[in-house]
Order: structure tokens, then C-alpha cells, then sequence
């Protein structure tokens, strides 16, 4: 046993797998005709949303195309047909397009719907291996998505098909996507909590410290009492004010560093004179990802924000550390 163990070639294996399920993809290129156009201009011509379904195996991969359209600028949902069956089919708009993915195109539960379906008038898109299927021959329009092989063994179960109609249902999403002129900042506004949804949404107003959060003093105040600001706020900076509460400085813990070098007395100074004068500021529209570029470039670690010269907002590097802008 431990020798059949041993001897066993995984990557033997994953390599055949890979030939096939990759042969798969490629001989997708030579099934391409006026069929796929015509379901990419049944897509991009739809009103309402884009509907997908598949059973089994295929479900998954329909579940994943349907999030795929989604994100990027194709409204679209995932339907169950099962759930379909017994009363989802209300999900589904006259404005609609249905993509239904189905290998052998005779699925049960799936061919049960397209009556109904069409008598709602709306345009069914099915991917399917089998050309003359039930299915295929319903649809208004059919894209062929044959395999020569299941990368199983027994070429039983789904593994090239399957990739094979994720590749097909991918290539409609990316092919609507250029054809609508989809943008970055597009793909951002369906994925804020991503990584390039932070790069391009996220502004220093949305993270910034507000109100009684701000570190605050006002020059004429004893670095005593900027001391005990910076500590209370935690900010490791405080912003200093002048009479007519205008932002005419900033304290940092840096300065903290340099003041006490010089053996200054915190009791007797006051902040005008320790403060550095016309801090570096910025506006509270500011992209939080630009922001990073400057504290980079200055080698800063706090901000000011401001707005009609009054100060609004205060954060350090470590609120965009948490933000996840760098």
C-alpha cells in the first residue's frame, strides 16, 4: 500500500488534466460565429437584467458568470431551476435575458421552464455541447460550447466542460465590457471594498478624524496643554489654532522629540513658538491613495484637513494603514 503510495504520479496527473481542460479553451476559438455575436447584442440590448441558470455542476459555473457580469457593469443574478420551478420564475421580467448553461441541453428541470419562459417573450441564450439538443433548438440563440473530452478518466464527470463554459461566459462578460466602454472607476464603484475600489473611492473625508476627535490647541496655550492634547488624542500631532480659530500650525511628536532636546521648559513655552507654521493641508475630496503619495514624498505622517480655511478633519498615517490604502 505505501508503495502504490509512493509510486503514484500526482503531477502526472494534474499535467493531463490541464492539457485537456486547456485544449478545451482553445478549441472554443474555432466555434466562434454569429451565434456569439448575436448573444452579446441580445446581452448588451437587454433592458432588464441578465438571468442565469444552470443544474448541477453547471449551476456553479452559471452562479460564477452571473457575478462576473455583474461586477462588471452587466446587471445580472443567478436563478436556481428547481427554485425556479416552484415560484423564482416571479424573479424573472419580460425585460429580462435568460442564459441558461446546460452540457447535454436536456436537463430536465431546465427544458420544463422554457415554455414558460418564451411565453413571457423573453430571449433565451444557451450554452450547451450538444447542438441538437432540446434546448439548443428552443433557444433563440445557441452558442456551442463542445469538449472533445472530460479531463475524468471515465469522461464522466464535468471538469472540461464545465471550464469550458466558464471560459464562453466569461468572454460575453469582457466582450459587453469593452463594447460599453467599462472604466476602472466603474469597476470600483461595484467593488468598494476592494483593494482598487479603496484606490479610487476612498477620500480622506471618509476616514479622517471630525469634531472632538481633532487635536486642538490654540498658540497662545503652554506646550503643557499641547502635550496633554497629543496624548488624549493619540494622534501623535495636535493642530494649533489662533484667536480667530484658523489653522496657523501643527505640533508633532517629532517636534516633541526636538523641543526636549533643546531642555525648553513645557510649562513656561508656549505652542506659537514651537509650532511649525503652514502645515501641509489638504481637501477633504482628496483620494485617500493620493494622500499616501504625499506623506511619501514630504516623509509626513500626519494631516490636516481643511475646508473653507477652517479645520475639519486630522489623521496619521496609521488611519490609512487602516484604511487599506497602503
Amino acid at each position: 500500500m505505501n508503495k502504490e503510495k509512493n509510486t503514484f504520479d500526482y503531477i502526472d496527473v494534474a499535467n493531463r488534466v490541464l492539457d485537456i481542460e486547456s485544449a478545451a479553451i482553445k478549441n472554443l476559438k474555432g466555434t466562434l460565429n454569429k451565434s456569439f455575436v448575436e448573444a452579446c447584442e441580445a446581452c448588451e440590448n437587454c433592458k432588464g437584467k441578465i438571468i442565469v441558470m444552470g443544474l448541477g455542476k453547471s449551476g456553479h459555473i452559471a452562479d460564477k458568470i452571473a457575478a462576473t457580469f455583474a461586477s462588471t457593469g452587466t446587471p445580472a443574478f443567478f436563478i436556481h431551476p428547481s427554485e425556479a420551478i416552484h415560484g423564482d420564475l416571479g424573479m424573472i421580467d419580460k425585460e429580462d435575458v435568460v442564459l441558461i448553461l446546460s452540457n447535454s441541453g436536456e436537463t430536465e428541470e431546465i427544458v420544463s421552464l422554457i415554455p414558460m419562459i418564451k411565453r413571457m417573450g423573453i430571449t433565451i441564450i444557451a450554452l450547451t455541447g450538444n447542438k441538437k439538443s432540446k434546448l439548443s433548438n428552443e433557444a433563440s440563440v445557441h452558442v456551442y460550447v463542445e469538449v472533445k473530452e472530460e479531463a475524468c478518466p471515465m469522461n464522466l464527470a464535468p471538469t472540461a466542460s464545465t471550464t469550458a463554459a466558464l471560459a464562453m461566459g466569461d468572454a460575453i462578460a469582457v466582450a459587453l465590457l469593452e463594447k460599453k466602454g467599462f472604466t476602472k472607476e466603474d469597476f470600483a464603484k461595484s467593488h468598494p471594498g476592494g483593494s482598487l475600489g479603496k484606490k479610487l473611492l476612498l477620500s480622506l473625508g471618509d476616514i479622517m478624524h471630525k469634531d472632538d476627535e481633532i487635536p486642538i490647541v490654540y498658540e497662545t496655550d503652554k506646550l503643557a496643554s499641547g502635550l496633554i492634547e497629543m496624548s488624549e488624542k493619540a494622534l501623535g500631532m495636535t493642530a494649533v489654532l489662533n484667536d480667530n480659530n484658523e489653522l496657523v500650525g501643527i505640533f508633532t511628536d517629532g517636534d516633541l522629540r526636538r523641543t526636549l532636546e533643546n531642555k525648553i521648559d513645557i510649562q513656561s513655552t508656549y505652542m506659537k513658538e514651537v509650532m511649525k507654521k503652514d502645515p501641509y493641508i489638504m481637501n477633504e475630496d482628496t483620494l485617500a491613495y493620493n494622500a499616501v503619495a504625499t506623506l511619501q514624498e514630504m516623509k509626513i505622517t500626519s494631516l490636516l484637513i481643511v475646508k473653507d480655511k477652517r479645520l475639519i478633519g486630522a489623521l496619521n498615517i496609521h488611519d490609512l494603514f487602516r484604511a487599506g490604502v497602503m
